[in-house]
This record gives C-alpha cells, sequence and structure tokens, in this order.
C-alpha cells in the first residue's frame, strides 16, 4: 500500500498542480473582456470557472508531457534531478496515458465552457508539443525557447477574454505585449538558470544554453520589457487613459523582477515559489488594486493627451 500510494503521488506530482497559480494569466483577459464589453459577472462566471480548470487541467497535460520527455536532461539539474521521471519507477504506458486523460477532460471543459475558449486552449495543448516533442523541441532552440514559451501567457489571455465574448477578438496590441511581457520573465527566468548552474553543466541541462551568455539574456530581457511596455502603452491609450498612470509602477515592477533574478539562486528560476516573496507580491496587488481603481475613476484633464499639438491650418514657415 505503501508503494502504491508513493507512486500515485509520483504520477501526481509530474501533473505539476503547484504550477496551476499561473494560471491567473487568464483572468487579465475576462476582466478586460468584461469591462470593455459591458458583460456582468453573473453572465460568465460558470464559464470562468470551467475554463479556468480546463485550462488548468491541459497545463497539467502539458507538463507530464514536460517532465517524461525531459528526463535525461533534468538528471544535470541540481534540483531537478529528485524529479519522479528521473529516478524512476513511472510506466511509460500510465504515464501517456495521465497526458490523454488530462487533455481529453480540460479540453473538454474549456468547450463547454466556449467554443472559442476551445480552440485557444487548443494552441496551448499544441504549444506543449512544439516545445517539448522532436523534432521540434523549441526548448532547445535560442530565444524561439522564450519565445514558444512565453507565447502561452497571450494563449491564457484569450481563453479568459473568449468564456466572456466571442467577438470581437482581443486587441492585436495587448495579445503581443502580454507576449513580451511573458518574454522578459522567461529571460529572467533563463539568465537565473544560467548563474545557478553554470555554463558547462546548463548546457547539459538545456541545449540553448550552449549559445546563450548572461549579457546576451540580459539584452533580451532588456528588449521584451520596453517591446511589453510600447504594445501595452498602446493598449491602453486607446482603451482607458487613466491606466497610464499606472506606468511608473509597472516600471517598478520589472526592476524588481530583475532584480530577483540577479540574486543567487533565485526565486526567477522557478516562478511558483515566488509566493515567498512577500514585499513583491504585495506590491503587485497594489498595482491591481489601482487599475481596478482607474477604470471607475474619471480624471478628465488627461483628455489632453488626445488633443492635436497643432489648431487649424498650419503656419506658413516664416
Amino acid at each position: 500500500m505503501g508503494d502504491a500510494g508513493l507512486t500515485a503521488r509520483s504520477y501526481l506530482r509530474i501533473a505539476r498542480p503547484d504550477h496551476w497559480f499561473k494560471n491567473v494569466f487568464v483572468l487579465p483577459g475576462t476582466v478586460f473582456a468584461a469591462l470593455l464589453s459591458g458583460t456582468p459577472l453573473s453572465d460568465f462566471a460558470g464559464s470562468l470557472a470551467l475554463g479556468l480548470l480546463g485550462i488548468c487541467l491541459v497545463c497539467s497535460a502539458n507538463y507530464v508531457l514536460n517532465e517524461w520527455l525531459d528526463a535525461s536532461f533534468d538528471h544535470f539539474h541540481p534540483l531537478k534531478r529528485d524529479r519522479p521521471s528521473v529516478v524512476g519507477g513511472l510506466r511509460r504506458e500510465l504515464v501517456y496515458a495521465e497526458y490523454l486523460g488530462l487533455s481529453v477532460l480540460g479540453l473538454g471543459l474549456c468547450a463547454a465552457a466556449s467554443l472559442h475558449a476551445l480552440w485557444a486552449a487548443a494552441a496551448l495543448w499544441g504549444m506543449g508539443i512544439v516545445y517539448n516533442v522532436e523534432p521540434l523541441r523549441s526548448k532547445d532552440r535560442i530565444y524561439l525557447d522564450v519565445l514558444s514559451e512565453s507565447i502561452n501567457n497571450p494563449i491564457r489571455l484569450a481563453v479568459g477574454w473568449f468564456v466572456v465574448v466571442d467577438q470581437p477578438l482581443p486587441p492585436a496590441s495587448l495579445l503581443v505585449g502580454y507576449w513580451m511581457l511573458g518574454g522578459f520573465l522567461m529571460a529572467v527566468k533563463r539568465y537565473a538558470e544560467l548563474r545557478f548552474l553554470g555554463a558547462d553543466r546548463a548546457s547539459l541541462y538545456r541545449r540553448c544554453f550552449a549559445y546563450y551568455s548572461q549579457e546576451s539574456l540580459m539584452i533580451s530581457a532588456l528588449f521584451y520589457a520596453s517591446a511589453a511596455s510600447f504594445f501595452l502603452g498602446i493598449f491602453l491609450f486607446k482603451y482607458r487613459l487613466e491606466l497610464l498612470l499606472l506606468f511608473p509602477a509597472l516600471a517598478v515592477a520589472f526592476a524588481w523582477y530583475l532584480w530577483l533574478g540577479m540574486q543567487p539562486n533565485s526565486p526567477a528560476q522557478r516562478p511558483e515559489r515566488l509566493w515567498r516573496e512577500g514585499r513583491f507580491l504585495a506590491f503587485l496587488l497594489v498595482i491591481v488594486a489601482l487599475a481596478g481603481l482607474a477604470f471607475y475613476v474619471e480624471l478628465p484633464w488627461l483628455d489632453w493627451m488626445l488633443m492635436p499639438l497643432f489648431v487649424g491650418e498650419a503656419a506658413a514657415p516664416g
């Protein structure tokens, strides 16, 4: 009984339910869709619950695939080498049965939420194959590893959006900004991993590290942060000027997360443990609260930002 219980826990561990909190990235899509369309919570609360649970199970299916196919690489990671897929005891047929079951159940729940949410969830499921399975295995390819993993963020946002409305599609500026935000988080994670493992061990753990350096990862993180700010700024400027006042706080959040990534044994390596960074999470909650307030507080004096610089006919050059 003891061995059976241990094995059952091992199959549960590779589904990583402790990573489900990452699906909080679904909620901004729901909030923006509800506020922009004027849809009350009572109209989509049930669909949101189904979509959230469905996307959690789809992500768990991707984690199962990830852990099983990465076992030979995780052996070189001092923390991940204790994973059940590395130490043994898992049966291939049961792992793939777990993967298939989680996939079908997760996609089915998303379909019950909304047909469009199903297509978004299917895209997330497909990215799990692109990221993990040969010959694609984008996680082994420099820069593509970050971009192909971080695109899951706008896909999650789309799931949240589609549990509220089917049309129109989410604004492109919001989707790209969300993607670049994920790219920043992933680039900082790669930087923290490279510093923690060292170049030699890191290249054994993940092939793309053979081509990365700390400098190239820092430069890419700066690019992603700049692009995220640019595209999110376009979205906020177009849909809600009051939210632009949050940008100084958002800049602090970017800098703070980068600082966390530079710490020894950085928590950025394992985002599922960021809840231990109490002050950082409290700061993010303050930003969320201020963002919610900005949707209900009108500041007419900001309208000057939309006014043309020159009014009337242009003066002839003198």
